[in-house]
């Protein structure tokens, strides 16, 4: 017998599935989808592989193969399905098999240095009677003096029918030796019970479905009779801001979970999952598995495991959930689906979408995207009839979108005021905080300060490490790179003239500090990567904010997407320019996505909401388009303004990125990449290739990145060219020391 096996020490340029002698000792045990050990290369090193096939051979080749070596798992722990997906994956995202294998798998279930799973099964000592009822009530009335603890833990099993061996040893305040003396009389067993380790769900009684309106009731019958064709099918969702898109995914959901089928609802950020799991679990109860990178490893291990067995046919999580190894799926939903976080980047550089696209062409069923401010590509595709198209256009029990106004900060410049907060914001939160009700400050940047300059000379504190300015940190007075994480003191003066520090551009931190100025007294609360990390969890700071009514919150964009606080009436936009100018197709798009998402955290409860944008450009476009909460405006021009660039969706977008020590290296790594695809296309229609070019952060960790950028109709050859020239350059000696590798639809 011959296994095919995909090795994890094959890099991208060498990597296919390896034939393996399989001994005869391992040949009854061993399955495709299991892990093994296989001596690899010249050197015969011992890695790890996993089998994605067995075949039989005449024997004509068996005395050349090298011999898999010992079975890493008792179990197979891919299915044939989740093979293909891990070649699907290869194929389309230019990565290796073995990268594919462990984007799937949870991390728990691989090995450390020592060699140790980092995840073990957990199992509870139980404890129960050995004989029956009627005889354990004989002993222990015999016991009864003579063995007193004996005869409580018998009169305590004879009430149940197992309990755990710690809750009998703390109840009746036995030791083990009590126990051991009953196992030895044959009146009791101890037994194992396999446990899982879970993160704290809604514990109450199952709630009555939420009741849908009109408009929602139209959505769920059209999706669902979408859904029952039973083939293979996607739809968009676009509804606004507080439109009830939930209700309608949670009874699309008990209609699956009706007809036996399970179903994945995706999410874009961690800090949504606790409030959708509140949700879900007290319709659903026990069906609801989750699963993000904010859980433990035993906790992840154990919901993969629950969803396997399938004791869970509920997966809620984050972009990775896409791979929970489901039973008969039946619905795939991507919730805020324009969010960037939906895309790895990291190999396997897969977006979320197009695993869940592959998913239900597999399972023949539906996708649903939804979102408030649809990515305009899927809005094309649902234009051109390729998805189905649902719209809620209101909020639900017909409550108001917010009021919006658009402050000019030039005119705030000539009044003299020189903070972040406007007087019209100034004046909003007063009243917000006269009335008891909650504000929402929106601001994109973490940190104190931008930058430090000094107004003599100019100079400014740079990263050594990386092309970018050090961002200043007032809590612990320190400048910090946010890419590589190098820190430093702040000098007293100038490094280079001895000049005075100014510092310039305002963060989250300068944010707060200038609010707790304005109003003494008043909690603020903070809402970044800074102030999430020391805490654990995003839901202990929303629940604060929600439970004990703090007035106001100051946050990233953490909090502009899926959060809902009954009181809260306010939203400020502070300095909506910042992401307007970016070097990308899409900086308008993702910008009038975050003010409208974040916009719509006002006014979700019964009072009415306000919200105010403050900027240097208040005529710009797509700034008036998110005050008005007009996505249809927004998009109309989004197309023609990506007809005109030949971006997405009239194109398919690829990239290949050069990094290295050496800046020169690494640009004529790039300038051969573009020389060689230029001499290749020629006999391709309708591709243009751009660059070489730097990255907007050129040097990130004393490493230089270059990208060379492809625009196409037709991928698939596309497609095959990009690997050919990653891996002509990746085993060229030439460029020894730069990494190469491939990208679908860059986001940067």
């Amino acid at each position: 017998m011959i296994a095919k096996i995909a090795v994890s020490a094959a890099p991208y340029w060498i990597d296919k599935p390896y034939d393996y002698l399989i001994p005869e000792r391992l040949q009854d045990a061993a399955r495709p989808g299991m892990r093994v050990m296989v001596p690899f290369a010249r050197g015969n090193r011992l890695c790890e592989g996993i089998i994605l096939s067995v075949v039989e051979d005449n024997g004509a080749q068996l005395q050349k193969l090298k011999a898999v070596e010992r079975l890493l798992d008792d179990a197979a722990l891919l299915t044939e399905d989740q093979i293909k997906l891990a070649l699907f994956l290869r194929d389309r995202f230019f990565c290796t098999l073995y990268e594919a294998v462990k984007a799937i798998l949870p991390a728990g279930l691989w090995f450390d240095q020592q060699g140790k799973r980092r995840a073990k099964d957990k199992s509870l000592s139980m404890l129960r009677l050995a004989v029956s009822q009627e005889e354990a009530t004989d002993a222990l009335h015999a016991k009864s003096r003579r063995a007193p603890q004996q005869a409580q833990i018998l009169e305590l099993l004879c009430s149940f029918e197992a309990l755990p061996l710690p809750d009998v040893l703390r109840h009746t305040g036995a030791g083990r030796t009590v126990v051991q003396a009953l196992e030895k009389q044959g009146l009791v067993e101890r037994y194992e019970r396999e446990v899982f380790r879970r993160p704290e769900l809604f514990s109450g009684d199952i709630q009555p479905l939420p009741v849908l309106n009109a408009a929602q009731q139209r959505v769920y019958e059209g999706i669902r009779a979408l859904s029952d064709q039973n083939k293979a099918s996607a739809a968009l969702l676009f509804g606004v801001t507080g439109s009830g898109k939930t209700s309608v995914y949670v009874h699309l959901i008990r209609t699956q979970l009706e007809k036996g089928r399970s179903s994945i609802l995706l999410v874009p950020e961690i800090a949504l999952t606790p409030q959708m799991l509140q949700t879900f679990s007290s319709y659903f109860g026990d069906e609801i598995a989750v699963l993000h990178s904010s859980l433990s490893i035993g906790e992840r291990y154990d919901e993969w495991k629950r969803i396997r067995s399938g004791n869970a046919r509920v997966v809620i999580g984050t972009r990775s959930a896409v791979f929970a190894p489901v039973r008969d799926l039946g619905l795939v939903i991507i919730d805020e689906e324009q969010d960037d976080s939906y895309k790895s980047e990291n190999s396997p550089r897969y977006h979320t979408r197009d695993v869940a696209k592959y998913l239900c062409v597999q399972a023949d069923c539906l996708l649903l995207l939804g979102s408030a401010t649809p990515d305009v590509v899927s809005r094309y595709y649902a234009q051109i009839g390729r998805y189905s198209y649902f719209v809620l256009p209101e909020r639900y029990n017909d409550m108001m979108l917010p009021d919006v106004r658009i402050v000019d900060m030039k005119r705030e410049l000539r009044r003299g005021n020189t903070g972040d907060i406007s007087v019209p914001l100034q004046e909003e939160i007063a009243c917000n905080i006269e009335k008891g009700e909650q504000s929402i400050l929106f601001l994109n940047r973490r940190g104190a300060h931008k930058l430090i300059s000094c107004g003599s000379c100019g100079y400014t504190y740079k990263c050594p490490r990386c092309s970018v300015s050090l961002t200043y940190h007032s809590s612990n007075r320190r400048l910090i790179c946010h890419y590589c994480g190098y820190s430093q003191w702040v000098d007293p003066k100038c490094p280079d003239c001895g000049g005075e520090l100014r510092r310039l551009g305002s963060g989250t931190q300068h944010v707060v500090e200038q609010l707790q100025e304005l109003f003494p007294g008043v909690e603020v609360l903070r809402v970044d990567a800074d102030t999430v990390a020391p805490v654990g969890s995003h839901k202990q700071l929303f629940d604060r904010f929600r439970e004990d009514k703090i007035p106001l919150m100051v946050g990233t964009q953490m909090v502009t997407k899926g959060l809902n606080f009954e009181n809260v009436t306010l939203v400020g936009v502070l300095n909506a320019d910042q992401s307007l100018y970016a070097g990308d197709y899409r900086a308008g798009e993702r910008s009038f996505s975050l003010m409208t998402q974040v916009i719509g955290r006002s006014g979700r409860g019964q009072k009415p909401g306000r919200a105010i944008i403050q900027t240097f450009t208040p005529d710009n476009q797509i700034i008036c388009q998110a005050a008005a909460q007009d996505y249809e405006a927004f998009y109309a021009g989004e197309l023609e303004l990506r007809r005109l660039q030949n971006a997405p969706p009239f194109s398919q977008l690829f990239s290949i990125s050069c990094s290295g020590l050496s800046e020169e290296l690494v640009r004529q790594t790039a300038r051969y990449i573009a020389d060689w695809l230029h001499n290749a296309i020629e006999s391709l229609r309708g591709v243009s290739i751009m660059g070489p070019a730097p990255l907007s952060v050129v040097k990130v960790n004393n490493r230089y990145r270059y990208r060379v950028n492809i625009a196409c109709l037709d991928a698939v050859p596309m497609r095959r060219m990009i690997a050919q020239i990653v891996i002509a350059c990746s085993v060229d000696k030439r460029f020894r020391g730069v990494s190469v590798f491939a990208d679908n639809d860059p986001t940067e």
